[in-house]
């Protein structure tokens, strides 16, 4: 993997100093010590980072895009997450932008595509909304999954809290909740899917998705940020007939670019889908950033999936916004109906179904 891949980052400083600090951002991102103190020469050639460019970019903040070298990262998404911000996502100063992704990191087996051919849809939207609120017994969540499902939504999915506490085992949880959903397909004809969400360590997700196939099911969710980028990779490649969803839980933690973070990174280490908090929601992306980043999901083939407070009285102000190459998830809205979650999913699936692009 020889050559360099270009990293755009944002950063705060003055024009007087801005040339030494891209430089020291250059070298932390590469050899991590004094240059000077290098004594081979193909280190300083071909292993040091380079600034590329350097532009204004707002009021005291400047795009610096430097280049480092491909062979530094080799085919592992973590260690590329290291040589693009690893000591410095530490100084505040700096916000990784952006980045070419290699393309060893070519993205989802499974994406848009697949879930379009698996569901029988085209030209839509897809619907979705969660298994909530956390402290609900296996039975319960069940038993919700099996109401939403009757309604005919495309997606069902458990809250990306739900883990392997002792009132919701995952061995009970996923099992329990996927014949739920199984006899509501059973009454609509319509194959939704159940998306249980994995959690633990890397053998643990592991076996929650061997759970999962044996359950019958093809799709399963994680936090990359919590999980690891390499988990998500590994799990992408083992089992690669799974559609994967990435949650964007601690994404907010770290100073990258979400359009980069979710909408690109994410994708290329393996994520069929992307979840992320949407504008106008309870969280605070831009209009510009959504579209950046669903439009960087579908690069990859990837389903963009916009959340966070979204309500049925948006839909069509969402589906305007996105295009049908687009899940909507629904959650609280949802559940707020109480017993008539069943009629509310109905109007949800009708109102995202008859839409006119």
């Amino acid at each position: 993997m020889s050559g360099r891949l270009s990293v755009t980052y944002r950063v705060r400083s003055d024009a007087a100093g801005i040339e030494a600090r891209a430089r020291g951002i250059a070298v932390e991102q590469s050899v991590e010590m004094p240059v000077e103190a290098i004594d081979d020469p193909s280190v300083l050639s071909d292993i040091v980072g380079v600034v590329e460019a350097i532009e204004p970019a707002g009021e005291g903040v400047f795009s610096v895009r430097i280049g480092l070298a491909l062979d530094t990262v080799g085919a592992d998404a973590g260690q590329l997450m290291n040589m693009l911000f690893g000591n410095t996502s530490l100084q505040d100063d700096v916000v990784l932008h952006d980045v070419d992704v290699p393309p060893v990191f070519a993205g989802p087996r499974q994406g848009l595509a697949a879930l379009r051919s698996r569901l029988g849809v085209s030209g839509r939207a897809f619907t979705g909304s969660a298994l909530k609120p956390q402290g609900l017994p296996v039975e319960r969540l069940a038993q919700l999954a099996e109401r939403f499902a009757r309604g005919g939504l495309d997606f069902i999915k458990d809250d990306h809290g739900l883990a392997n506490q002792h009132y919701s085992p995952a061995a009970e949880r996923i099992p329990a909740v996927a014949k739920a959903v199984e006899r509501a397909v059973r009454v609509t004809g319509h194959p939704t899917r159940y998306i249980p969400s994995l959690s633990g360590d890397l053998d643990a997700m592991r076996a929650q998705m061997r759970l999962a196939r044996d359950c019958g099911l093809d799709c399963a969710m994680l936090a990359p940020m919590i999980a690891g980028f390499a988990t998500l990779q590994t799990l992408a490649g083992e089992f690669p007939a799974f559609v994967l969803f990435a949650h964007p839980a601690l994404g907010g933690a770290a100073r990258i670019s979400p359009d980069l973070l979710i909408g690109k990174l994410f994708p290329a280490f393996g994520a069929g889908g992307a979840i992320f908090p949407t504008y106008g929601g309870r969280f605070g992306y831009s209009q510009d950033t959504c579209r950046r980043l669903a439009e960087n999901a579908r690069g990859y083939g990837a389903l963009p999936i916009p959340a966070g407070g979204m309500t049925l009285a948006r839909t069509a102000e969402i589906l305007d916004f996105y295009g049908p190459d687009t899940m909507l998830l629904i959650g609280g809205n949802l559940l707020a109906a109480r017993e008539r979650i069943t009629e509310e999913a109905e109007r949800f699936a009708r109102a995202v179904a008859n839409h006119s692009y």
